[in-house]
């Protein structure tokens, strides 16, 4: 097996977005190559309701998949097709935007006010830009947990891992989007395939992920794993960004370490993008600005 090594850490940036929720952006708006097929990750997370009760109001989405994973508190949704719903923790909605959708994204805190939860952005291969928009929304109860003898857990927000397969499927990037708890001091490895690009999003504890890039001898004993593998730290509200290999290697710190290891297949399209609207040319873009103003965005029968 060939350890991936690390390209790039990457810490979070303090962002403001919707009607003035205070969030983190690990990545985003800026250039998409080394993350295609996915375009954007959001760490909403917040102690004080004022930082994120305005929430996310009416707003147009075109081009995308997105996808929001509840960890604490919930987010109350509805759109321009009349659904209506509330996610909450360990909840996971999959919105398909297709040619376009309407909606509007409200959070509350839990009991003590607390509300965390991650939105990613996955693109749209041209030929499905103008899908018809549709949901899958999973409850908590649904998503499958491997659990290893050591501790570590894994669920399985979509993709397989060990046997197991998440509850989101028929989706154009093809994700495997997994959720991992390792216990302090535990190393494990986890797989991911070599065509894919992927990264881990570090949200609680600490710990040192494999850089394979400096070849070094084999170790003879487990406790020259260090040496042998030039580790790089990463602790909450970290980025990893991966080079090419077909698994992954962490160990976790003394807190233990809980992270997000996302990987998809690059579609390799040019990406026309600005704000919630994503096509594949500059002239699409203008488009679908344009029926925005005209009031035709949300027509079955529009053009591209």
């Amino acid at each position: 097996m060939a350890t991936r090594p690390v390209k790039r850490l990457v810490r979070s940036k303090p962002t403001m977005e919707g009607a003035g929720v205070r969030l983190r952006r690990a990545f985003g708006f800026g250039a998409t190559e080394e993350f295609d097929p996915f375009l954007l990750l959001d760490d909403f997370r917040n102690d004080r309701p004022q930082d994120y009760l305005a929430g996310f109001p009416w707003h147009p989405h075109r081009g995308i998949e997105t996808i929001t994973y509840v960890l604490a508190g919930t987010v109350e949704h509805g759109d321009s097709m009349g659904n209506r719903g509330t996610i909450g923790s360990g909840d996971i909605q999959w919105m398909t935007a297709g040619r376009g959708i309407i909606h509007q994204e409200m959070p509350t805190g839990d009991a003590a006010g607390r509300m965390h939860g991650f939105q990613l952005w996955a693109n749209l291969p041209s030929s499905l830009k103008m899908t018809a928009p549709r949901y899958q929304d999973v409850k908590a109860a649904d998503v499958p947990v491997a659990k290893d003898d050591d501790g570590s857990e894994v669920r399985i927000v979509s993709g397989s891992y060990r046997g197991l397969r998440g509850p989101i499927d028929d989706v154009a990037a093809q994700p495997v989007y997994l959720d991992v708890t390792i216990p302090a001091g535990k190393r494990k490895a986890l797989p991911v395939e070599t065509t894919r690009h992927a990264f881990a999003y570090v949200f609680d504890g600490a710990g040192r992920f494999c850089n394979a890039s400096v070849p070094l001898a084999v170790p003879t004993e487990p406790d020259h794993w260090a040496d042998a593998h030039p580790p790089s730290e990463a602790d909450n509200r970290t980025l990893v960004l991966f080079d090419r290999g077909d698994e992954v290697e962490v160990e976790a710190g003394d807190d233990g370490i809980r992270f997000l290891l996302v990987s998809g297949q690059p579609l390799g399209e040019p990406v026309a993008w600005y704000g919630p609207i994503v096509m594949n040319t500059q002239e699409e873009l203008q488009h679908a600005f344009e029926q925005l103003d005209a009031g035709t965005f949300l027509r079955p029968d529009a053009k591209r």
